[in-house]
Order: C-alpha cells, then structure tokens, then sequence
C-alpha cells in the first residue's frame, strides 16, 4: 500500500483548477488553429481567429478563457493499492475546488439546491465526482470543468435497437443541430452508446477526455466517428454559429455493452474551450 494524504489531493486539485481555466490544452488549440486555416466563410475566420486569440491571452495572462469557469467534474481513478490518509477523500476534492475558484478569483456558478433554493454556494462545491477502482497504487485525477452553455445541450436518445447505426447518426446529427450556436462551437462531440441511460451519458463524457481527434481504437467506430464529423461539418452551423464548415473539431464515440432491447446514445457537446487537466499521484 502507499499512501496518500487528502493534503495533497487538495492541494494539487485547486492547482488543476486554476490551470485549467487559463491553459487551453495544446491538443485542443492545436485542432483550432488547424480548424481556422480550412475555414471558408468570412465570419466564420473572423471568430475562429478571434477564439485562437482568446486562447492565448488567457495563457499568457493568466486569467479564464471563459467567463463561465464551469461545475468541476472530477474522474478519479483510484489504484486499489493507494491508501488515502488524513481525511475523507470527496471532502479533500470539493476542498481543492473550493480553494482553487477563491484563490484563482474564477466564477463560482454552483447553486445549493436546483430548484427550491438556488442561492449560490460561494466556493463552487460540490464538484461531479466519478469514482473508479483500478489496479495499483496511484491516483489519478482529472478535472472537466464543465459551462453550462455546452452542458444544456446534452441529449439522451434511448433507441430501439433495430434503428441501427442509422439510428445512432440520426440522433448524433440531430442533437448537434438542435444545439446550433448554443453551445460555442466548433464543439467537441462526446457520444456514449451502450451500458444503460446514465452510463450512456457518462461514457459521452469520458469520451471528452480523449486527445482531441484521436480515433476510437475499433475501426469501425472510428470509420463512424469520422462519418459524423463530416456530417456535422456539413451542416453549416460553423464557428460560434455564424455560419461556415467548421462546426465541430472532432467527434469521439465510447461503447460499453447494453440488453438486448435497448441501445442508449448519450451526446456531450464541449465548447471550443475543451478544458481539462490531469495530475497523477
């Protein structure tokens, strides 16, 4: 076993937290930069030069890409020979969010209650924590802070299997342009089919963490990907929603096994902005 203090989950997540919100990951402004020059309508260039722009001030300034710093959703892996010490290991995550948004000065957009109380909660817990057993005797942390913007448009389509794979680009493609310029595009698209309702959309948003553009490592999941992508990118919605061929930078599938009288697709759209960070302990 080797330990773990809650000291260090704190603190290196208030780290990933302030990081995040003013550091684009190189992947993903690589993917816009790329995204720009192929570009052909007029405003559509003009934003994405505008975004590219954006991206680097933030980094260089050290302030947040965006005004919305986003509900932190935490994946951890837990290795099942780490031994957290010193405290209780959610409490030590919602500590490291709440000590990142004050130092940092980011938006806190957490609200107590969803419905009967919404006073904001002032430090920007609880965060969305996925919790997973994986062998060894590391943590891994990895921070998605997540706008709302983006999150409204997630859609969950609960399919009869027999609609198919047209069935699943149906629903892919459908979400994408109900979403229009709503969610800041060009969009990352999270797709998550299989497992159940709540695994489907948790699976669209694993699928975020995935280097920007990288296949799924199934052929024919990549072959769809790419089909989807062309297809998203065909429907003119293009950047922030001015218009133009680029609407989405990469669409990403996860699957996971399903009954056989259901097939679940769970669709996450990321703005342009695809934060993310991640620490190993």
């Amino acid at each position: 076993m080797r330990d773990i203090s809650t000291a260090t989950i704190t603190q290196e997540v208030a780290r990933l937290c302030m990081e995040a919100a003013c550091d684009l990951p190189r992947d993903a402004e690589e993917a816009i930069n790329a995204a720009a020059e192929r570009e052909e309508s007029e405003f559509g260039r003009w934003a994405m030069q505008k975004i590219c722009r954006n991206a680097r001030i933030a980094r260089e300034d050290g302030v947040p890409m965006c005004q919305d710093t986003g509900m932190v959703i935490v994946f951890a892996e837990v290795g099942q020979e780490a031994h957290i010490v010193g405290g209780d290991f959610e409490e030590a995550i919602n500590a490291g969010i709440a000590k990142g948004y004050t130092e940092g000065y980011l938006r806190k957009s957490t609200v107590v209650d969803p419905v009967l109380n919404r006073v904001n909660a002032g430090d920007n817990t609880p965060g969305i924590v996925y919790t997973r057993l994986v062998p060894g005797d590391a943590v891994t942390l990895t921070i998605m802070p997540k706008g709302a913007g983006s999150e409204n448009m997630s859609r969950l389509f609960m399919l009869k299997p027999a609609q198919g794979l047209q069935g699943v680009k149906d629903a892919v493609l459908r979400a994408v342009v109900e979403a229009g310029g709503n969610p800041c595009p060009p969009t990352i698209v999270g797709v998550g089919i299989g497992g159940n309702a709540d695994k489907a959309l948790m699976l669209s948003k694993e699928a975020l963490r995935r280097k920007v553009g990288a296949p799924n490592p199934d052929a024919r999941y990549a072959q769809l990907e790419a089909e989807l992508l062309e297809a998203i990118n065909r429907s003119g919605i293009g950047p922030q929603g001015f218009g133009g061929r680029v609407t989405a930078l990469a669409v990403h599938i996860e699957t996971y096994p399903t009954h056989i009288a259901t097939m679940p697709v769970g669709v996450t759209l990321n703005c342009h902005a695809a934060r993310h960070k991640s620490v190993v302990l």
